[in-house]
């Protein structure tokens, strides 16, 4: 028997010695190169904003741009600091529609690259370039066949002086619309390149009589505000209305802007420009989506003792069965984290979705899935809790030893989440149920005859 025992021994440690010997041949073989495994991770994950004239500092298109920044890159991408995707991947629904996280094969392959000399590799293996819309160009219009939106809205003009304070610039401005028209996309941009520098975010109100209750955004005396209807920040530039739902506008509408200006070294002149989408007139989505202000905070407000991490609570009740259609959070620089549940009437608690590395210079919305966007009764009461952190843990806080309370400023806080909610009525709300269970029963099977 020890004879044997010692065979195997013996046997393990040379299939072991084999395998280790075999590892380089077969790393060698594996050895990413820019041309054919970098260049397709950037074209879907980072060209977005690392391309010549866009946001990003530094252009990732070719190899060429790309091989001065590959440590960096690397640093970055291993951190899981880009691209921006804050969402906590251990909890929650984990299937969203234009996610940009890299898959931890994406990260492995990028820092194998890295390590092995960032090669270049045959210029035959190099995807077609990806066409991009200019820097000022509609993102969505290809998608409808057009040049441009149906409506632009532009917000009046503001001239930021250098060195000037943040300023918030609130115009109202008319539509000239006539007639009722249901909206199935929508977009906002800065005006011009330049007005990127200054413009931090730019809110879109929707001003108009409404009666639909679902649709009110009723203050705390009861009282009717302008309803949110869209809000362009870095990270986010439009939204597209899921399939047999939209946003309604009504006759007389008109826009209130609420744009965000700081300084961008010298004096910059910029408007904010809204583009509207229109489903075609004689058709008309089945189910109106509402983009609600959900706070975190409710009547405790924000009150952030020095060198202090807190957490607050707020609660947004559902008065009609619904689909929860996205998630996005907004904080300032003490912002740490964010969550949203759901409270069942059941009485049951469900995690939606968890931001657990929030940062304020990208404002993801993290819109999910057609076969995950949850479907919740009425009655489902939503919980949103934020925590900031006061403290020198938190590398963004400009003064970790003063008081902190709610206001517009960069400076001080605030805690409420951007949530787009479809409504639906009983029958619709079980019909959909149905749907969403084949659905997923028809993706568990095929992914079980996938398995054998």
């Amino acid at each position: 028997m020890r004879g044997m025992t010692r065979a195997l021994g013996i046997a393990t440690a040379a299939a072991a010695f084999a395998v280790i010997a075999a590892a380089p041949a077969a790393a060698a073989e594996a050895k990413p190169t820019f041309t054919k495994d970098i260049a397709p991770i950037f074209q879907e994950k980072c060209e977005a904003c690392h391309r010549t004239d866009s946001i990003a500092p530094m252009s990732l298109v070719t190899y060429e741009e790309a091989r001065p920044w590959a440590r960096s890159i690397k640093t970055r991408v291993v951190a899981r600091q880009m691209p921006p995707w804050h969402i906590d991947k251990t909890v929650g629904i984990q299937e969203f529609k234009y996610d940009r996280s890299l898959s931890d094969d994406q990260v492995e392959t990028i820092a194998r690259w890295v390590d092995q000399g960032a090669p270049k590799g045959d210029p035959k293996d190099m995807p077609a370039p990806k066409v991009w819309p200019t820097e000022q160009g509609w993102n969505f219009a290809a998608l409808f066949g057009q040049k441009e939106p149906d409506l632009i809205v532009r917000s009046t003009p503001w001239t930021q002086k250098a060195g000037a304070n943040d300023t918030w610039w609130k115009p109202v401005v008319e539509t000239g619309l006539t007639e009722p028209r249901w909206v199935r996309a929508i977009e906002a941009r800065p005006g011009t390149v330049k007005g990127r520098k200054i413009t931090h975010h730019a809110v879109e109100r929707l001003i108009q009589d409404e009666t639909d209750p679902l649709a009110q955004n009723l203050d705390a005396n009861g009282n009717q505000q302008a309803g949110t209807f869209m809000e362009w920040a870095v990270g986010k530039q439009g939204e597209i209305m899921r399939p047999g739902s939209g946003k309604l506008m009504l006759p007389g509408a008109k826009i209130g802007f609420d744009v965000h200006y700081s300084s961008g070294g010298e004096d910059i002149t910029d408007i904010v420009e809204l583009g509207i989408y229109f489903y075609p007139k004689g058709q008309e989505p089945k189910f109106r989506q509402v983009l609600h202000l959900m706070g975190g905070t409710n009547s405790a407000g924000v009150d952030i003792p020095p060198n202090t991490v807190k957490a607050t609570q707020g609660f947004f009740v559902l008065r009609e069965n619904a689909r929860i259609e996205s998630f996005q959070p907004h904080m300032h620089l003490r912002g740490k984290a964010m969550s949203m549940e759901a409270i069942l009437p059941t009485g049951q608690v469900a995690m939606l979705s968890h931001v657990n590395n929030f940062n304020f210079n990208w404002h993801n919305s993290y819109v999910y899935a057609d076969d995950a966007a949850p479907l919740l009764p009425k009655g489902t009461i939503i919980k949103v809790t934020a925590w900031h952190d006061n403290t020198t843990a938190n590398a963004n806080n400009p003064d970790p030893n003063v008081w902190v309370g709610y206001g517009d400023r960069t400076v001080d806080e605030m805690a409420h989440a951007w949530v787009n909610v479809t409504y639906m009525g009983d029958d619709d709300f079980k019909a959909e149920l149905e749907t969403r269970k084949a659905s997923l029963a028809q993706k568990n099977t095929q992914q079980h005859q996938q398995q054998q």
